[in-house]
């Protein structure tokens, strides 16, 4: 790995391919711009899908407490479940920073972290520290029980069909905002609304569902506003859930989606809440982060104030 910059300098896990190559292509820029700002930076590069994960740990056990994510937010999802998935320190001793190379960069979005990479150099150096929380999730993947961290906001139903259509195009190398929204597009001629079970706060309610959004963060997909009050520090979710809606009707509300008035809408319902579980005969497909996942049953907590984010401007 190099040089160690040692406990107070940065290792940036670099992802070469995201944002269609961009990671590969434009590091030597970014690097060149830590090297003229004084920052102290040591690469790592992710050479497939779920590396990040274990090159967080590797780092973690050799000292490292600043880790900068370059990539989009699915390598921001790996080095957070790197992070939550050791046991040598805290996770809380961690610092991450984040330069937004990927097509949707959701979660910088919200922090004010610019896509143009002087400015996101800028925000790695002035190092504004907030806590933020992390979600949880338990799923399944057959019979098998598994758990993944997420630090943005998570989906179940429609949203997650199209991630999943989105992330096969994404591994065949064609990825952009454009792609995404065609998926959407073409999904809903086929996706049928779900009858769920679903338990907030120890409430039961059985409804047909269209999708369920979880969130810490604000955007997804490129700049939808599924949770659009989410507060990154409250240690609670927004939790949106659209009920039952034709297809025709969410194409003439799309612009909601954009514009933060998706609440608004009368086939939609807001809740704040630590905990929720999503039971369904009929599996449903769940993504955190923009990274596909399993299916339900599925139960989301949270833990507050869980890590410490370098952040530029906070919207809210």
């Amino acid at each position: 790995m190099g040089n160690s910059p040692g406990s107070t300098g940065w290792f940036a896990i670099v992802n070469p391919n995201a944002g269609n190559g961009k990671g590969k292509k434009d590091w030597t820029r970014i690097l060149d711009l830590f090297r003229r700002n004084e920052i102290i930076v040591e690469p790592v590069f992710t050479e497939r899908k779920g590396h990040a994960i274990n090159l967080t740990r590797e780092l973690i056990s050799k000292g490292c407490r600043k880790i900068i994510s370059v990539g989009g937010d699915g390598t921001l999802n790996e080095v957070v479940n790197g992070i939550f998935t050791q046991e040598l320190c805290p996770p809380g001793d961690v610092i991450i920073s984040m330069i937004p190379v990927g097509t949707g960069n959701d979660w910088g979005r919200m922090f004010g972290i610019p896509l143009v990479y002087e400015g996101a150099v800028q925000v790695v150096k002035e190092e504004k520290l907030m806590r933020h929380d992390i979600g949880i999730v338990t799923y399944y993947i057959g019979d098998q029980k598994e758990r993944r961290y997420f630090i943005n906001i998570a989906g179940l139903g429609f949203e997650s069909v199209v991630v999943k259509k989105t992330n096969r195009q994404k591994d065949r190398g064609k990825s952009s905002k454009a792609i995404y929204f065609y998926n959407l597009l073409s999904s809903l001629v086929t996706y049928r609304n779900t009858p769920v079970e679903i338990i907030i706060d120890e409430k039961k309610s059985q409804t047909r569902i269209f999708s369920i959004n979880v969130g810490n963060g604000r955007y997804c997909g490129g700049g939808m506003r599924q949770t659009p009050e989410a507060v990154p520090d409250d240690g609670l979710f927004d939790i949106t859930i659209i009920k039952e809606i034709g297809r025709f009707e969410i194409i003439k509300s799309l612009k909601l989606l954009y514009d933060g008035t998706i609440l608004s809408h009368p086939r939609v319902d807001g809740y704040r809440s630590n905990n929720l579980i999503v039971r369904s005969e009929t599996p449903l497909w769940i993504e955190a982060d923009g990274e596909s996942l399993g299916h339900t049953p599925a139960e989301f907590g949270i833990i507050p104030s869980a890590i410490k984010i370098v952040y530029g401007t906070r919207l809210i």
